[in-house]
This record gives structure tokens, sequence and C-alpha cells, in this order.
């Protein structure tokens, strides 16, 4: 019997794909929100930076964080290495706002 005739297990995993994407959609999204209120934090430290004229960025709280990050990945059962991407990826972005908010341009990162 081909697929076509047997609609019952089709369903079934049309039904769990949905389900399951739903909840890839729901924590897509719960993750810009943790991204977006990250951001308000970090820039606030970006100004606190600034104000005081401290540089843009601290490689020794950078390196903490990795090594932190990395640790949380491996519990979590996630790759490492994936992990410490991810977070290469966002403190660049955040030096990069701390570089602005030094230079005084004046452009709001969050």
């Amino acid at each position: 019997m081909t697929s076509s005739s047997n609609p019952g297990p089709d369903e079934a995993v049309r039904a769990e794909l949905t389900a399951l994407r739903d909840s890839i959609d729901n924590i897509d999204a719960a993750v810009v929100h943790m991204l977006a209120e990250r951001f308000k934090c970090t820039q606030r430290v970006g100004r606190l930076k600034a104000d005081h004229r401290l540089p843009p960025a601290d490689p020794a709280r950078e390196a903490r964080q990795i090594a932190r990050l990395r640790e949380l990945a491996q519990d979590a059962k996630l790759d490492p290495a994936f992990a410490e991407k991810l977070l290469n990826f966002i403190i660049a972005e955040v030096i990069r706002h701390h570089e602005q908010l030094a230079g005084g341009t004046g452009q709001r990162a969050d």
C-alpha cells in the first residue's frame, strides 16, 4: 500500500511536525526577547564605560564569559564550540555598540 492510501500515519506525522515547529517558533521568539534584554543591559554597560572613559572591550571578562558559556553548553549537551561562536558573535556586536558610544555617535544599540 502507498502512503496516500493510508492517511492516518501521515496525518499524525503532520500534526507532530506542526507541534514541533510551533515549539521552535516559540523558542525563537523567546531567544529574540532574551537577546533584546541582554543588549539593553550591555547598552547600559557601554554608557557607563563611555562616561568613565573605560575601554569598550574587556578581554579578561570576555574570556571568563566564553569559558563559562562553554561549560554551560557542555552541561546542556550543546556543542561548546557552537556556543562559543554564538557568544563571540554577540560580544563583537556589543563591542561595536560600546565603540559607537565611546566615539559619541549617539546611536542607540537597543
